[in-house]
């Protein structure tokens, strides 16, 4: 990528950050932090389009930013911010939501899903993909890593930019969906079919693997991770192979290795119960120096707080240009106090 490439990402505070966060999401940011320009936003305006406990959506956004910045993301090289903490998202999707279609929404798989298992749908779970596409465009973003599952949505977003370009002349760029090639859909440990996700993990705990959970916890998850009455190690479409699969992928993420080093690795293995463990070992090396940097880091808690307060101000300055465009394009007195 070249150097004045602007990629957005969304994380959702509505609980710790697991696994296939961090393979699936901060790694790539990782790797890619010398080379573009890298927009972090913690988004709890998204994460209110259900219900949240306001002081457990406090302190996971806390927990969120410094696992970010554990990890190794340098806030000077790109920009780490809470969503809320910078207006102009929620102006920028208002003037958004009068140029988009109802039904465009409607339609968006997501919203279907998840307004059937909900007694009372709000609008804003109806209107997200909106402020989603808000938070891209603000930034001219160049690209946005998702996965599958959130394709649409960015499709969503370039037919929003794209309708208001065609009402009010060109105004936003329209981004580009990117999808790790490797290790962009984790699976659960305990349903391999399904992808790992923070809201099931809350209900059963060895779905997946929390970024902060303690090493006897993880190897604990790995052991009992669903595989399959075989014993063949191999990489597989087969869903009967899903679970295996599945414990490679991961280990081929984080090792970085090819698929033939990955089996070759465990060419010796004494059946799954091997596999389990060196997939175990490998998470536990990786995740426990970036659990120390967090313990060390949240104890004081004020370079956090820096950070945020830092970030903020540097967003709310690069995005301010862009929503005065849109504001005069739409035909809207210049406020020139301000």
């Amino acid at each position: 990528m070249a150097a004045t490439t602007t990629v957005f990402s969304g994380i959702q505070p509505t609980g710790q950050l697991h696994l296939g966060n961090y393979i699936g999401a901060i790694r790539q940011w990782l790797g890619s932090q010398d080379e573009c320009f890298n927009i972090l936003c913690v988004v709890d305006l998204h994460a209110i389009t259900v219900y949240q406990d306001p002081d457990e959506l406090r302190r996971v956004c806390r927990e969120a930013v410094g696992i970010l910045l554990a990890s190794g993301l340098d806030p000077d090289k790109c920009l780490i911010y809470i969503q809320s903490h910078v207006p102009a998202h929620s102006e920028l999707a208002w003037l958004l939501n009068c140029v988009t279609p109802v039904g465009w929404l409607q339609r968006m798989t997501q919203y279907k899903e998840k307004s059937q298992t909900q007694d009372s749908v709000s609008t804003g779970l109806l209107d997200y993909p909106v402020l989603q596409a808000a938070d891209i465009l603000l930034f001219d973003t160049d690209l946005v890593p998702t996965g599958e599952d959130q394709r649409a949505h960015i499709e969503l977003t370039r037919d929003i930019a794209g309708r208001f370009n065609m009402l009010y002349g060109d105004t936003f760029k329209l981004p580009k969906p990117v999808i790790p090639k490797i290790g962009a859909k984790i699976m659960g440990l305990d349903d391999p079919t399904s992808k790992m996700s923070k809201s099931i993990i809350k209900e059963r705990p060895h779905h997946g693997i929390g970024v902060l959970d303690d090493p006897k916890k993880i190897l604990k998850s790995f052991k009992r991770a669903v595989t399959d009455s075989g014993s063949d190690i191999e990489f597989s479409d087969d869903p009967e192979k899903a679970g295996v699969n599945n414990l490679l992928t991961v280990y081929q993420a984080l090792t970085g290795k090819s698929q033939e080093d990955v089996l070759a690795n465990f060419a010796d293995a004494r059946g799954y119960g091997d596999l389990k463990g060196g997939v175990a070992e490998a998470v536990i090396e990786i995740l426990e120096p970036m659990q120390t940097r967090y313990r060390e880091m949240m104890a004081d808690g004020s370079y956090v707080d820096d950070v945020l307060h830092t970030s903020a101000a540097k967003a709310r300055e690069l995005c301010k240009d862009r929503l005065a465009d849109a504001r005069e394009k739409l035909g809207f007195l210049a406020d020139r106090t301000s």
